[in-house]
């Protein structure tokens, strides 16, 4: 029979299993064979492969390679627990970004329990079971299994009647699991636990409190000491702890998860905000503002109700039901239905920069990168079917020019029609997901198809951008849409006079602005480059005589657009300079007195690159140029 693997066609005798396939490829080091796809779905290497099958075997290199192998990873460690805590109670242990958790209830531990946790993880890969799937034969029998387990029944009562029941056994271990894991545990080389914390059941208050442990795995030890090394820059940039450091943003329980932005978060927002409007007004984009809450009844017309509810925060006011904003394109839909159209108006790019909120989960939230309340950079682009391929390209030219501005490289994922849940026709989801990779081969970079993940209304481009450390943060998406100008009645009179629905793309570049502020401030480590940095430059005083000087110095470099503080406290310049670099400030002035009797500056960068004097004028013609410029190095050369 012949089927595909991984893009190669090969033929076999008969139907055999996915790992008798593994086995066969001619895979450089077999053991990273650690996920099976068939047909675009996640099998257990036990599944049987048939003629004419789409078959993928996954490295751990691969996101979804991931997926599966922290997800048998989080059940090894589960075992390990329950085998030194028996009386504990395991809840849910999903793979997360990076590595693993599982919950559980009737556990107490400390760091200090890490050690013997791992010790015991071991002596489990030694002995390297071989995942067991089993089938219940109905919800009776799963609950009675797990009798001893409300958390567990819980899940279980939850279930559709005819949906399967499956659970897996890996040696004295078994667990309510949908699956698929790895072939044998002995994949797992390498696993660290990195802590631990509190967390509520299924993330709600009113619940019980569980004991949450993380850990992450790999298939090679020397992974997990990169990733340690990884870890520890990491922790140095954590953007929750620069932020308070160098009075970005802050947070209080009076609202949680919704961020205050400081002014000099604020500053730093404007100016990525002044780009964006800088790019999208040459890009022919018109803005525009959108109420905040609307009535129940445009929720409902655009599927977000019924699909997205749980999620949006609802008020009761004169007897009407109203929604605030979870997204913003349902207001644009009612800009566009306001007044009529003609194929000459068409491509229609609108902008809105929108203040969003969602019910995020308590244990959910996470400084800038998960919040209830943000800003997206949205754009909704009206078009007709013929332009698809060319606006998406548009879009991603804009992409590739906001990223790299910020010394960011991307990676793309083509993310196709959910399994459930969807709004729109079959031909609708066709049309749109060929389009997208019609344009996707025409840009030329490499991306991946990741099955089933696209929105609800239709099939996206997701952009994943990848930091100084190599981590990648999901911020623009690119979705086209057929089905919400078709609730919303849209419409544009065509060139022979006959009245045509118009197609239409969602997208974001920054994403969410909270979020891209957090990935800023991680990428960068809080070292700003100029045109970004609320403390650009400083001028520091020797003594009280030089202050006045130092003020006309600030006030030129203020007038040149630049921000800049004068420091004329009465600590030595030596403490002055270490404050300076300590706040991450681009450039440091020196004023004494030999450079206010010469009308000059002495400059030094935060990295203690000592420039000398110059005049003033020399220093804000470099300055103003590396500022205009948006460029990511120093224009001064020592």
């Amino acid at each position: 029979m012949k089927i595909s693997c991984n893009e190669k066609e090969l033929e076999l005798d008969g139907a055999q299993a996915g790992s008798d396939l593994a086995q066969k490829m001619n895979l450089s080091d077999p053991s990273q064979a650690v996920a099976l796809y068939i047909n675009g779905k996640a099998k257990d290497f036990k599944e049987t492969i048939h003629p004419g099958d789409q078959v993928e075997i996954l490295s751990f290199d691969d996101p979804r390679g991931k997926e599966v192998f922290w997800h048998s990873s989080a059940h090894v460690l589960a075992q390990a627990i329950l085998r030194l805590w028996p009386d504990a109670k395991p809840t849910i242990g999903p793979p997360i970004d990076a590595g693993f958790y599982y919950d559980f209830a009737n556990l107490s531990l400390s760091e200090d329990d890490f050690p013997k946790i791992e010790e015991e993880i071991q002596k489990i890969v030694k002995e390297n079971y071989r995942p067991e799937k089993y089938l219940f034969k109905d919800k009776k029998e799963a609950l009675e299994r797990f009798k001893d387990n409300p958390y567990k029944q819980e899940l279980i009562r939850e279930l559709p009647d005819d949906a399967p029941i499956t659970g897996y056994k890996q040696g004295e271990f078994f667990d309510l699991c949908r699956g698929p894991h790895l072939s044998s545990i002995g994949k797992v080389k390498a696993l660290k636990v990195t802590k631990t914390s509190s967390a509520y059941w299924r993330g709600d208050s009113t619940r019980e409190m569980l004991t949450r442990v993380y850990a992450i795995s790999f298939p090679d030890r020397k992974l997990l000491k990169d990733y340690i090394t990884l870890l520890e820059e990491a922790k140095k940039r954590d953007h929750r702890v620069l932020g308070s450091k160098l009075e970005l943003f802050s947070f209080f329980d009076v609202a949680p998860g919704m961020p205050i932005i400081q002014p000099n978060g604020m500053y730093i927002w404007n100016q990525l905000l002044d780009f964006w409007r800088i790019l999208h007004r040459k890009a022919r984009y018109k803005e525009i503002k959108t109420p905040a809450m609307m009535d129940r009844k445009l929720w409902e017309i655009s599927g977000h109700w019924d699909n997205y509810r749980q999620n949006m925060y609802i008020s009761e006011i004169d007897e009407h039901t109203y929604a605030i904003k979870p997204m913003n394109c349902p207001a644009c839909m009612l800009y566009f239905s306001s007044k009529s159209h003609s194929y000459r108006d068409l491509p229609l790019r609108i902008g809105e920069i929108g203040h969003v909120h969602r019910h995020e989960l308590s244990g959910s939230l996470t400084g800038l990168l998960r919040v209830r309340a943000f800003h997206q950079d949205d754009a909704h682009i009206f078009m007709r079917p013929c332009d698809i391929k060319s606006e998406i390209l548009g879009v991603l030219k804009l992409v590739d020019q906001v990223y790299k501005t910020f010394g960011l490289t991307y990676k793309i994922e083509l993310s196709t029609r959910p399994e459930k849940n969807t709004i729109g026709t079959d031909e609708d989801w066709r049309l749109a997901t060929d389009g997208l990779k019609d344009a996707l081969e025409e840009w030329g970079m490499p991306y991946r198809i990741n099955e089933g993940d696209g929105a609800f209304y239709g099939p996206k481009i997701d952009l994943h951008v990848e930091d100084t450390l190599k981590r990648t943060w999901q911020c623009g998406t690119i979705q086209l849409d057929m089905a919400l100008p078709q609730r919303f009645e849209l419409k544009y009179t065509d060139s022979d006079g006959t009245e045509k629905r118009p197609v239409m793309i969602h997208r974001v570049l920054y994403g969410s602005i909270e979020r891209f502020l957090a990935l800023l401030i991680e990428h960068f480590a809080g070292r700003f480059p100029l045109w970004l940095n609320p403390r650009a430059v400083r001028v520091l005083c020797v003594a009280d005589r030089h202050a006045e000087y130092a003020k006309q110095v600030a006030a030129e470099i203020e007038d040149a657009g630049l921000p800049v503080e004068v420091d004329d406290t009465n600590e030595s310049v030596s403490k002055k300079v270490r404050l300076a670099q300590m706040d991450q400030v681009n450039y440091m002035l020196t004023i004494g007195d030999h450079e206010c009797e010469n009308k000059t500056v002495s400059l030094r960068s935060r990295d203690n690159v000592v420039y000398g004097e110059m005049p003033l004028k020399k220093f804000l013609e470099s300055a103003e140029k590396e500022f205009k410029d948006r460029s990511l190095t120093s224009y001064f050369v020592s």
